[in-house]
């Protein structure tokens, strides 16, 4: 392939320190820490949840899918990338990839942790560490920080802060501390992100009821789930008004697929010309499909019915991901699965899908 690919959305392997090192003094002996599980090996424990965190999941990439597990015995089996900047250029080498936009792993569960001002603390500890990690390589390496949204004041002054010190946009938790995400209380939280120019990520995994998986039926019933919880966050952006409020906001939409969103837009149209009156939306200037296409980037990595959907959907709003080190990665085989899945795209779309689109949006260094 001639394109050299930036990953939308891959993932660091946060190191035992990562958060008892730098966090605030007065919340170190409640810091997430690693300890030895007897069931799972070396796992994160945060304080207030009930389950431990195991890795052998986070840093699956590349393993047969007979061997996916929980398990991991130490924490030095798991992909040196995910904490090592020197071992994760080699891996991006071995991936076929320039560069990778980068999101944590045990950051997404603590997303969902019901103490903000213990999120808070962990959240400002993380993005010290990578801050540090990306420093290494600086024009490949581009961390997604955390901020906790207590409130809309301190949201402001985490973005002046990140973007300050060179991040180029946010992964904000799947719920604020106060109200929801399409109240006006936000508006000059919103504000300050165009201007900035620092657009606004939500994970999958990052909201509580996504996060909890419960479903119906096996297990493997939760997976048909994940994406949901980015859904409603979409829906909530959408019809509660807030890019009627300010047109130039970027939402991004991570690791939730995209062949579904042709079917989704539809479905809110329909819901919105015929059943607004008597579900309460208020009017709104365009109509949901419009917002949508215009205001939300969508990242995915191993999914076919995105390219067959690209004509019902914003090529410009597409960005690939490999979700490296996750186990739903597409390392180190990305080339392949590219070369099989974007055969019916244009030389065009293939550049913006797998680089323009990320290039432009965080307005990368790199041509």
């Amino acid at each position: 392939m001639s394109i050299t690919p930036i990953s939308a959305d891959s993932h660091i392997t946060e190191p035992p320190d990562c958060y008892s090192a730098r966090i605030d003094k007065a919340w170190r002996e409640k810091a997430p820490h690693i300890v030895k599980d007897p069931k799972f090996g070396e796992v994160f424990v945060i304080p207030g949840f009930d389950k431990p965190i195991p890795m052998g999941l986070v840093a699956a990439a590349g393993r047969d899918p007979k061997d996916l597990n929980f398990n991991t015995q130490n924490y030095g089996d798991l992909h040196p990338g995910g904490y090592d900047p020197k071992a994760r250029l080699a891996d991006q080498d071995r991936d076929g990839i320039f560069g990778e936009i980068i999101y944590p792993s045990v950051g997404m569960m603590l997303c969902n942790h019901p103490d903000f001002d213990y999120k808070k603390a962990c959240f400002d500890a993380y993005n010290i560490w990578l801050q540090e990690y990306c420093d290494f390589a600086p024009g490949r390496l581009f961390g997604m920080p955390q901020i906790a949204m207590r409130t809309v004041d301190e949201g402001i002054a985490d973005l002046m802060d990140l973007k300050a010190r060179g991040f180029r946009g946010i992964m904000m938790p799947g719920e604020p501390a106060v109200a929801d995400y399409d109240d006006p209380i936000y508006d000059p939280f919103y504000e300050a992100a165009v201007d900035l120019k620092m657009p606004l990520s939500f994970h999958i995994l990052t909201s509580s009821n996504a996060a909890a998986g419960r479903t119906r039926g096996p297990r493997i019933n939760s997976f048909q789930s994940i994406i949901r919880g980015n859904q409603d966050i979409l829906g909530t952006f959408i019809f509660g008004g807030v890019f009627d409020r300010h047109p130039d906001l970027k939402i991004v939409c991570v690791e939730a697929d995209a062949g579904w969103a042709p079917h989704w837009m539809y479905r809110a149209d329909h819901a919105y010309k015929r059943h607004r009156y008597w579900m309460k939306c208020d009017e709104l200037q365009r109509l949901p499909s419009e917002y949508f296409l215009e205001h939300i980037y969508l990242t995915f990595q191993d999914d076919w019915s995105a390219f067959q959907m690209k004509d019902l959907l914003n090529v410009d709003r597409l960005m690939w991901a490999n979700d490296f080190p996750h186990s739903d990665a597409t390392w180190p085989w990305s080339q392949e699965i590219l070369a099989e899945q974007t055969v019916n795209l244009s030389d065009h779309e293939k550049q913006r899908i797998l680089r323009d689109n990320v290039r432009e949006l965080y307005d990368l260094p790199i041509q």
